[in-house]
């Protein structure tokens, strides 16, 4: 059973597709292992229910969210303004409940791996002390290289355990802006760490047979099987 982080650079770069994705193509593939797929923290709606309705159908995939906060800000800002704590017991308790009876475990993080999820720790804090092998989803922008770098010494800093990269399209781009803002040989030799491939846009995030073929076209070999 392997447990893995999905990560971002920042918010709104498409951690939950990246992971809607893996788990549609685990439900294609896979049907026979169960899957435990994982909000760490949410604030506000939308990513928990998205993930609920996507695979309501799917009796082998349990979805949870140990903790969420109405407030759409930071975890602790929202937990100050709500007047509750953040007892990441919880979190880990429902993380090893899960370990104890899925095959394969997805968990998408919040904001990017520097976001705070207390007023001590960040994402990349969790990930390093409950030992998360961690994907690190960057978005194809103009700046996406000095992101992608960034945020891999930060990982490194933070002494995470940062198994690659995935490239993401939260909105078309063309070929030449693929070339030109997300070289991949250029982000491998200046971080280390291995591209695994990049989602493109899906106009429609509801359709599980295209989530998990785009997937499909991930180095997913590596991502599964190299732990």
């Amino acid at each position: 059973m392997t447990t893995l982080l999905i990560a971002g650079t920042d918010t709104e770069v498409g951690k939950t597709v990246v992971t809607a994705a893996l788990a549609a193509y685990w439900c294609k593939y896979h049907s026979h292992q169960p899957l435990g797929l994982m909000k760490l923290l949410q604030t506000g709606e939308g990513d928990f229910q998205y993930y609920q309705r996507l695979f309501a159908d799917f009796s082998f995939i349990q979805v949870v969210n140990p903790l969420s906060f109405k407030t759409p800000l930071a975890p602790p800002v929202a937990a100050q303004q709500e007047g509750r704590s953040i007892p990441l017991q919880k979190v880990w308790q429902d993380l090893v409940s899960l370990k104890q009876t899925s095959d394969f475990i997805l968990v998408e993080g919040l904001g990017g791996l520097g976001s705070p999820v207390t007023w001590e720790l960040t994402v990349a804090d969790l990930a390093r002390e409950w030992r998360l092998w961690t994907v690190l989803v960057v978005p194809i922008k103009l700046g996406s290289i000095t992101q992608t770098i960034a945020n891999v010494a930060l990982a490194r800093q933070s002494h995470v355990k940062l198994k690659g990269v995935i490239l993401s399209c939260s909105k078309y781009v063309s070929e030449q802006e693929l070339t030109d803002w997300v070289p991949i040989d250029l982000i491998q030799r200046l971080t280390g760490v291995r591209v695994l491939g990049i989602l493109p846009y899906l106009p429609d995030i509801n359709d599980i047979d295209r989530l998990a073929q785009v997937s499909s076209n991930l180095d997913l070999e590596f991502l599964f099987d190299n732990f």
